[in-house]
């Protein structure tokens, strides 16, 4: 057996002991009620009363003998010697976890007994003078524990106040009966506790979480608090969910098992105060502290909350809001969460990619720095990713590899924001777009500030005061087609990124205030995501502020000074694309930390996006003749992939390959699209490739 079975067992034998002082209680018991029964074998007993019982009860009673002291001592003896030995005696750390006095214990067992053994229904039938009422009443509890009914230092144990009744390790039944016969039955999670199962309360089943700990110097602070007596603690976290790994952290260093809520699941539903009475004596049960969270979920539920606080457990609560002192009459130790800084998320990833090792991943055959550290994930949100990307790998044979993490770590991300903007998996590269090498320099440039920026604005701190945000903010301007929207997805796909667009639909709004509402949902969702988000038209929302003629202009100025505000505190990255850069304010060009133009293609870059476009698996014709399009033709890239396209379906509707007579149809087609002009000399050479109008090409 190992060394955790024999410490049950020794709290086994120790209650089971406990039972046996009951029993022979019981004994003594039963015989002085049938010493002084005047019809101990009357088979209709309890269902009426004769006259000679009647003067029975009114004559003086006779107590019953006291139990013998020298069996209870011999037990706790043992029960020493065995704690010593390192055993565990449940029974005996819940009542000091739970300030259970010697009669608090005594009652406890009694009420438990009929639950292990059937013998004792009957037995407690007998006592109660009612074969119907097979738990022991507070009355009958009272007289096995020599402990006198009208004593009110006794009945108070049983009262609200006393702890059996107010952590739920009984519970009084037949509220409308007198107080000494009301039936005491014991909580079946209480009883499998005390039996030696670990097994979580049904009620907090979907509830309960397990925290992913991370030592550091704010948890070693808050462990030395936990040591000499703080029991309420208040975490508040900036992002990332590092704030009950902290705590975890702290309980852990403070020698305490740790009990995870997630108050969001418990605020739905049934009433959060009967949940949270059950956490609370699931915490006794198990000798462990609570890190619950996020705070501001149960502040609907202000009784819940004060509840909550004011355990006799040690309590972790974590939120983003500033503590409200009328939460609570209990005055908690406030700390901050902090931030993890790069070299804390490598450790992290290493920590967990070490404890999948025997699972087939293999943490020493990938490169550290191809763990994605510039993610914003806490230590349960890695270890969910590390798990994620585990199942992702066990369709290639069960290896990781850092894509495997990429994808697990975007796996992630919450679906709130799906709701508000157009979620895209980069499915483009560097090779696929065709830019300037400025403005590809400038793109790489921006990759890197993206994945650097934890390093520089946390570690090195050059970003202090003004409640500033550790967010990287770029204009991307030029005119349609440019590849701007491509460029992101480009960005976006090299940091392992999903990029979401913004709906404008979405976001902009007739009524006063509401267009401020629908963005301060998009940042606040996007700040929790992994993600580039993408303000496409950005003029439309980050436009110039005009001066007040009207009250329409007033509220536009106040739009788009929310947005500044907003953009300073924004942790994410954000894109913001515009046909004209002239129209963006001022103001929100001062904000940004990069601005890169998307000039339209040269000749050059034309024939290289013609080439990008037709390139394998595209079936064309030999001598394509792209240099004369490149040439003859000023389109943008997106002008060119829509000719493309449309060359595309024209051969496939002929069964063909894509040749010169597709190629001009589409790019006629195209240019009357945009508006332009179809002139006969522009097509050279090809004119006669040109097809009339409303006739398919050949």
């Amino acid at each position: 057996m190992s060394a955790a079975g024999n410490q049950d067992r020794a709290g086994l034998a120790y209650l089971l002991g406990r039972v046996g002082l009951v029993e022979d209680r019981i004994r003594v018991l039963v015989q002085h009620r049938r010493a002084d029964d005047p019809a101990p074998d009357d088979p209709f007993r309890g269902l009426y009363v004769t006259d000679e019982v009647v003067e029975k009860l009114l004559a003086p009673a006779a107590a019953p003998p006291r139990a013998d002291g020298a069996a209870r001592e011999q037990i706790e003896t043992q029960a020493d010697a065995a704690e010593a030995g390192g055993a565990r005696i449940r029974l005996r750390r819940l009542a000091a976890e739970a300030g259970l006095t010697a009669l608090d214990t005594e009652i406890l067992v009694i009420a438990l007994v009929p639950d292990l053994d059937s013998r004792f229904e009957r037995l407690y039938g007998y006592l109660n003078d009612d074969v119907t009422r097979r738990r022991a009443t507070i009355g009958l509890a009272l007289a096995l524990a020599d402990a006198a009914p009208a004593s009110s230092a006794a009945r108070s144990r049983l009262l609200p106040g006393g702890p059996l009744v107010d952590r739920s390790l009984v519970v009084l039944d037949d509220a409308d009966r007198p107080f000494l016969t009301r039936a005491i039955r014991v909580p079946d999670r209480v009883a499998a506790h005390l039996l030696g199962d670990d097994a979580v309360d049904p009620t907090l089943l979907g509830i309960v979480t397990d925290p992913v700990p991370f030592p550091g110097e704010r948890s070693g602070q808050l462990a030395r608090a936990l040591q000499v007596g703080q029991s309420l603690v208040y975490v508040r976290e900036s992002g990332a969910g590092i704030g009950p790994s902290v705590a975890a952290a702290a309980l852990q260093a403070a020698g305490r098992p740790v009990l995870g809520v997630e108050l969001s699941r418990l605020a739905l539903g049934r009433d959060p105060r009967e949940t949270v009475t059950v956490l609370g004596r699931e915490a006794l049960l198990r000798g462990a502290g609570v890190v619950a969270g996020p705070v501001e979920a149960l502040t609907d539920h202000p009784e819940a909350l004060r509840m909550l606080a004011e355990l006799p457990v040690p309590v972790a609560l974590v939120g983003r809001v500033n503590w409200d002192p009328s939460w609570t009459e209990k005055v908690p130790l406030l700390l901050d969460a902090g931030t993890l800084t790069p070299t804390d998320r490598i450790e992290l990833w290493s920590t967990q990619l070490a404890g999948r090792s025997g699972a087939g991943a293999d943490p020493v055959s990938l490169d550290p720095t191809s763990i994605p550290a510039h993610f914003v994930l806490g230590p349960n949100q890695v270890a969910r990713a590390v798990a994620a990307a585990a199942a992702s790998a066990a369709l290639d044979g069960g290896v990781l590899t850092a894509d495997d993490l990429r994808r697990g770590a975007r796996a992630q991300n919450a679906a709130g924001l799906e709701r508000l903007a157009r979620r895209t998996e980069p499915a483009v590269g560097w090779d696929d777009i065709v830019l300037p090498d400025a403005a590809r320099g400038q793109l790489r440039d921006l990759a890197a500030r993206a994945r650097n920026r934890d390093r520089v604005l946390v570690e090195w701190r050059m970003r202090l005061g003004g409640g500033r945000g550790r967010g990287v903010t770029a204009l991307f301007a030029g005119d349609s087609g440019t590849g701007k929207t491509m460029s992101a997805e480009v960005i976006a796909g090299e940091l392992g990124l999903d990029l979401y667009t913004v709906n404008l639909a979405t976001v902009v709004d007739k009524y006063v205030g509401e267009t401020e509402k629908n963005l301060e949902r998009i940042f606040s969702e996007a700040g929790g995501v992994n993600a580039v988000l993408l303000f496409d038209e950005a003029d439309a929302i980050f436009g110039k502020r005009s001066e007040v003629r009207d009250a329409h202009d007033r509220y536009a100025n106040i739009e788009s000074a929310y947005l500044l505000q907003r953009m300073e505190t924004f942790d994410g990255l954000a894109i913001l694309a515009t046909n004209l850069r002239s129209n963006i304010d001022d103001a929100f060009t001062r904000r940004l930390d990069m601005i890169i133009d998307f000039p339209a293609p040269d000749e050059r870059s034309r024939l290289s996006i013609w080439q990008h476009c037709l390139r394998p698996p595209v079936p064309v014709e030999d001598g394509l003749d792209l240099e004369f399009c490149a040439r003859s033709f000023t389109m943008s890239g997106g002008n060119i992939r829509s000719a493309a396209t449309t060359a595309g379906y024209l051969a496939a509707g002929a069964d063909k390959s894509i040749g010169m007579a597709e190629l001009i149809a589409a790019i006629a087609a195209e240019y009357r699209k945009m508006g332009r002009l179809v002139l006969e000399r522009e097509f050279g050479p090809y004119l006669t490739k040109l097809p009339a109008p409303g006739v398919p090409a050949r």
